[in-house]
């Protein structure tokens, strides 16, 4: 029996959870929080990462140094426009991004954030599982596999469903103390 199919989407699920918490912003300056916020670099959507070095000098701030400084202003634009939540500082040269301190409140709504993200990610586990037993139950219908063979797949899919939901589980755990410890 075959679950690489359903493996991989379980895979996705969980890397795309994890991809999604690198761009949330805990406190702590994370370049990834910049992965959205795309500029009009002659006419083309183009990720500021491509137009500019992005350094994380200190535990609290993100310095972008375009490479084209007629750029500059575009990049404050599209930071200003995006959803991040931080007030560039253009120096001419450089643009900062200062995170402030955490309040206890927001720590706690970051976490709330999180922990439906993981939800989410859980139901697209949940989702590839039961799309792998149909598949397999439209297998033994046709009688491609016995009773016996469908209910050892059975098995092994919720086997494989519960790995994931421990990864998505231990992946929460760790973003949230990361979060509540900042």
């Amino acid at each position: 029996m075959d679950y690489k199919n359903i493996e991989e989407k379980m895979e996705k699920a969980i890397s795309s959870f994890d991809r999604n918490l690198s761009e949330i912003r805990a406190g702590r300056a994370n370049p990834a929080v910049l992965n959205k916020v795309k500029i009009d670099y002659y006419g083309v959507p183009t990720p500021i990462s491509q137009v500019a070095g992005i350094s994380v000098p200190e535990a609290r701030l993100i310095v972008i140094q375009p490479w084209d400084a007629s750029v500059l202003k575009e990049i404050e634009k599209s930071i200003l426009a995006s959803d991040i939540g931080i007030n560039p500082n253009n120096d001419g040269k450089v643009i900062r991004l200062a995170f402030p301190e955490l309040t206890e409140e927001r720590r706690k709504e970051i976490v709330k954030e999180i922990k439906k993200m993981a939800e989410e990610a859980k139901v697209a586990i949940r989702n590839a599982r039961r799309d792998g037993m149909e598949e397999f139950r439209a297998k033994q219908k046709k009688s491609e596999i016995t009773e016996d063979e469908l209910r050892e797949a059975e098995d092994n899919i919720q086997k494989l469903t519960d790995l994931k939901i421990v990864d998505i589980e231990n992946i929460l755990e760790k973003k949230e103390k990361e979060v509540m410890s900042i």
